[in-house]
């Protein structure tokens, strides 16, 4: 696997798969992986339409992996994101994160999560239980505090 390994797919992730082949071979003291799944937003939701720019959407995820690998000295990093209609339950993005100490790797994780989410190229629609295509999913502003506090340490 090579140091910085970004993936945008419309298939499942085989987390297990994944997990295996991101394995320390004896140079990391951790990996941290984090696994965000679609919620079924209290029973009302069917799926989550993700769609995405094409090759920007991998540069821009490269970019924030290859920031964070030199900002924790990371010696691997993996970002898989999902697109098309993921249904409640599925998984959306997988972050592996592997260092010398654990604590780099977390920190690493939440960066690229805070930044995945404010500034790859993804955008998200809601179809409804109900049989309706809902609107398209606007940002947050807690999304834009989360990566904001980056810029402060």
């Amino acid at each position: 696997m090579s140091a910085v390994a970004v993936s945008v797919r419309s298939e499942r992730i085989d987390l297990a798969a994944e997990m295996a082949a991101f394995a320390p071979d004896g140079d990391a003291g951790a990996v941290v992986t984090f696994t965000g799944y679609c919620r079924d937003e209290r029973g009302r939701l069917s799926a989550l339409e993700l769609e995405h720019y094409p090759g920007m959407a991998e540069r821009e995820i490269g970019r924030i992996a290859a920031e964070a690998r030199e900002r924790w000295s990371l010696s691997r990093i993996a970002c898989i994101h999902r697109f098309g209609l993921v249904r409640p339950g599925e998984e959306i993005v997988f972050v592996a994160c592997a260092s010398t100490h654990r604590g780099a790797a977390f920190e690493a994780a939440s960066f690229v999560m805070d930044f995945m989410k404010t500034r790859a190229p993804f955008w998200k629609r809601e179809h409804l239980k109900d049989g309706t295509t809902g609107g398209w999913v606007e940002a947050k502003d807690t999304d834009d505090h989360a990566a904001d506090r980056w810029h402060r340490l």
